[in-house]
Parts: structure tokens; C-alpha cells; sequence
């Protein structure tokens, strides 16, 4: 047994799930999505803390554009696992609307919605447009957040004769999901902090350190709490979890010289690709840094993750061809946490 599995078990360390709603090949984005709500039904009977969702606008490979939607679609398929968004984009969208779309969210499933927030605009000029947005809204994103958490607590300063109807009143918990900058917007919020990923881990760590020191409390959190999030594969060998890596890996490799986010490939076919220099420079890299492996080596890497950043929470995040081996990780991930699983067969189902 490893030294390290005591820092998934003996402490308060959290695990949960986000899935990015990634398309493969022969299937389509309709597909996907419905096997996003199925991974979340097979995740709470894991014993998953909290099953998140994310938004991405006009990705051939990935099918969730409209979180709070999928969210919606997730809750109602559940009853227990908490669910949210990794996150909502603020930048792309008025935070009224944003604090509307919550409030029924939070009205129709209580207690189990979490209001994940991002700072990221839409990544091509064509799609800011199509969204009506641009750069200087994510320069903005501070002021957007204030405003958006106002409606929740009532202080409309902005627009003291409007009303967000039913979210005024509510508290839907809110994180921040965040890179750099973005780590002290969360402190001085006093909002949850969500961190990734785990490849780079010294600046990750900085990240976190500063936003302890900095956390200033709120009436969302008292204390910081740090979600540390990452790919994390386990497998029966370290050969096996490689393979669930690969098909992300290719993915990442052919968007970066092509253009294009296509679908997962089988990583059997990624295996038989002619690779250029570049693309096989690429591939490698988004092969390496992850937490992948036998149960024993994931123990070690992903316990000594926990130790070195404090973390509350570990957020996993897993996209690859394989769907029941994409299952067998998340259950092996959780044996070896000691989550309280029970029978996958009607989550399944």
C-alpha cells in the first residue's frame, strides 16, 4: 500500500468530476451529451462529490455550449451528487442573465447546485462576435462578478429598480475558476478558488499560497477553499492509462497546428497516425505532466498533489474514446479514496 493513499482517505479531501461533454469519432454531439448525464448518474453512485459541466461555443469536438442547460438535464437525472458548471463563462453573458439562469436552477434542485464562474471570452474572433462580446469584457470580469453575486445578495447598486427573480435571496455557491490573475480576484471576493492543472505545478502552488494570504472572508466562504483540478487516468497498467490518455493528447496536438478541435479518435488509430515533428512534439507533451497509472502510482502522485497544495477538493477531469474505461478510472480512482460507492447497475441503466 502507498504511503500517500492516507491523504485520500484519512482526511477531508474531496473528489469530483467534470466533464467537458467531448465528442468521439462515429458519434455525435447529441450523443454526447446524453452520455454526459449518463457518466453523472454512474459518478453519484461512485460516491463523486460534485458533477460539473463546462461551456464551450463553436468546438467541432465538444458538444456542451450551453452549461446551465446540461446542468439542468444532470440534476434531474441525479438525486444526490451536487451539480454546477465548470464553469459558466461570465465575460460571454449578462450577469443578470446568469443570476436568473442559477435561481431557477437552485429553485428547482435545492441545495445541490454550485455556480462554477469563468473569465474566459469566446477563443476566435468570429465567435466574440457571434456572442456580441469582445476582449474588453474579460478585462471587465471583476466588475461583471460583483455585479453578478449582487442580485443573489440584493445589492443592486448598478440597477437599483431591477430585480433577478427567483435568484434574489438565494445562495447558490459560487467559484471561481482560475489561473493567475485570476486566483487573487477569488481572494479578495472571498470566493472558492477552482485551480488547474496539475502540469504545472509550482505555479499552481504560487497561485494557491497567494490566494490563502490574500482570502479576505465573505458571505460565501469564511475561510479559503482550494479545488485543485487535473487529468487524472487510472488503469490496471501504467500502458493501459497511457492509452486513456492519448486520444485528448491527439486532440490538443491536431488544434494546435490545424486549427481545429476534432473529435476523440480510438487511441488505437491515434497509435497508427503518421505524425510530423510538430504534431508528435505536441502529442508527447499533452502525454506527459498528468496523474496517470497503476492505482499505486496515482495514490502517490495525486496524494503528494493534495499534500503540497492543502487541497479541499480534487476536481478530475478525464476526456477519451474508451467510455468503460473512461468508467473503470472513476471507479478505480474512487476505491482508492474510500468513497462510499454502490451498485453502478441502475446508474447505468
Amino acid at each position: 500500500m502507498n504511503r500517500h493513499v492516507s491523504s485520500l482517505t484519512a482526511s477531508p479531501v474531496r473528489l469530483s468530476v467534470l466533464d467537458r461533454s467531448r465528442t468521439r469519432e462515429g458519434h455525435d454531439g447529441p450523443a454526447a451529451l446524453r452520455d454526459t448525464v449518463s457518466l453523472a448518474r454512474q459518478a453519484e453512485a461512485l460516491g463523486y462529490h460534485r458533477f460539473w459541466v463546462s461551456e464551450h461555443h463553436g468546438v467541432p469536438g465538444v458538444a456542451g455550449s450551453a452549461p446551465t442547460v446540461l446542468a439542468a438535464a444532470v440534476a434531474a437525472a441525479t438525486t444526490s451528487i451536487r451539480v454546477g458548471t465548470g464553469g459558466v463563462m461570465l465575460p460571454n453573458h449578462q450577469p443578470l442573465v446568469v443570476a436568473e439562469q442559477f435561481g431557477v436552477l437552485e429553485s428547482l434542485f435545492p441545495g445541490r447546485v454550485d455556480m462554477g464562474l469563468g473569465r474566459s471570452v469566446g477563443f476566435t474572433d468570429g465567435i466574440r462576435r457571434a456572442l456580441g462580446r469582445d476582449k474588453q469584457d474579460a478585462e471587465d470580469f471583476e466588475a461583471r462578478l460583483e455585479e453578478l453575486l449582487g442580485w443573489f445578495t440584493g445589492d443592486r447598486t448598478a440597477h437599483p429598480h431591477v430585480h433577478a427573480r427567483p435568484s434574489e435571496g438565494l445562495r447558490v455557491p459560487p467559484y471561481l475558476l482560475a489561473t493567475g490573475e485570476g486566483a487573487g480576484i477569488a481572494a479578495r471576493a472571498g470566493l472558492p478558488l477552482v485551480i488547474g492543472d496539475l502540469r504545472g505545478r509550482d505555479r499552481l502552488l504560487r497561485a494557491v499560497e497567494g490566494y490563502r494570504r490574500d482570502f479576505r472572508p465573505s458571505v460565501w466562504a469564511e475561510r479559503p477553499y482550494v479545488v485543485v483540478a487535473g487529468t487524472v487516468a487510472v488503469a490496471g497498467s501504467e500502458q493501459e492509462a497511457r492509452r486513456l490518455l492519448m486520444p485528448e493528447a491527439w486532440s490538443m496536438a491536431y488544434s494546435r497546428t490545424r486549427g481545429t478541435f476534432p473529435p476523440l479518435l480510438p487511441p488505437e488509430r491515434v497509435e497508427a497516425l503518421e505524425m510530423t515533428a510538430k504534431e508528435r512534439g505536441l502529442y508527447e507533451s499533452g502525454l506527459s505532466g498528468h496523474i496517470a497509472g497503476t492505482e499505486d502510482q496515482v495514490a502517490d502522485a495525486l496524494g503528494a498533489a493534495v499534500e503540497e497544495s492543502g487541497a479541499d477538493e480534487v476536481l478530475v477531469t478525464t476526456s477519451t474514446y474508451d467510455r468503460a474505461a473512461l468508467l473503470d478510472s472513476l471507479r478505480r480512482l474512487a476505491r482508492l479514496a474510500g468513497l462510499p460507492s454502490r451498485d453502478l447497475t441502475a446508474a447505468a441503466a
